[in-house]
């Protein structure tokens, strides 16, 4: 498929995304779920199309997620909002003073990011939270604009082993690491890459699989942050 025309800056990107329809598998399944909904949100109006990045493109720390949920960020618009991943992870973020708010509910909330962004491997929401391959590489091309915008970025964290791997292929790209280096995905990875490319950071996805599980606890998540903090602090 042909890559899209490289917008001028984060607000055509932000309209290019919501516009996007390279991938009809998923845009039939966002549209779906938005018109069938579920019984708890029958009453409310679904978004239903590709969610766009929330947050600054200047902003130092970058974290990258999986995909919207279809009752989550497919209905409110806004990613990690209105889902029990974005709920642990929220309360994360407003811990490590990365937002206003420890909830994030819906666009009318007045939940604010600071210091911080959010995205992910694929901006609609997939069935069964599982994407194709070639789905995968129609939304990297829309990744990779993103992060040519992105010129302040100190931090990228990756939530998920998917998330991870995206994120390493667009640091090789960009040459910020090299040939012999091969970062795994691991909870909690701190991954120092040459001077100018912001530190790698990893961590499992706050998923309801793994935070109900104990896989992943909120002492677990606070260690990242407070390692994302100190490294945009300087410290």
């Amino acid at each position: 498929m042909t890559p899209p025309t490289q917008p001028r800056g984060a607000r055509e990107l932000h309209r290019a995304v919501i516009d996007c329809e390279r991938c009809p598998r998923l845009r039939a399944h966002c549209l779906e779920t938005a018109r069938v909904k579920r019984a708890a949100f029958r009453d409310e109006e679904y978004w239903g199309k590709p969610v766009p990045t929330w947050g600054r493109i200047d902003a130092p720390l970058h974290i990258v997620g999986l995909a919207p949920a279809a009752h989550g960020a497919n209905r409110t618009g806004r990613m990690f909002t209105g889902d029990r991943s974005g709920d642990f992870l929220f309360a994360a973020l407003h811990r490590a003073g990365f937002a206003n708010s420890p909830i994030s509910r819906d666009k009318r909330d007045g939940t604010r990011l600071l210091d911080c962004a959010l995205t992910a491997v694929a901006h609609c929401a997939p069935p069964g939270n599982k994407l194709l391959p070639e789905e995968i590489a129609n939304c990297r091309d829309w990744l990779q604009i993103e992060w040519d915008l992105r010129r302040r970025t100190r931090v990228v964290l990756a939530l998920g082993t998917l998330a991870f791997t995206e994120t390493v292929k667009q640091y090789r790209r960009r040459g910020w690491l090299a040939d012999d280096e091969r970062p795994r995905f691991s909870h909690g990875l701190n991954w120092m890459c040459r001077a100018s490319a912001p530190v790698l950071m990893a961590s499992y996805h706050p998923s309801q699989q793994n935070t109900f599980t104990g896989r992943l606890t909120p002492a677990m998540l606070d260690s990242v942050f407070r390692r994302a903090r100190r490294v945009i602090d300087g410290g």
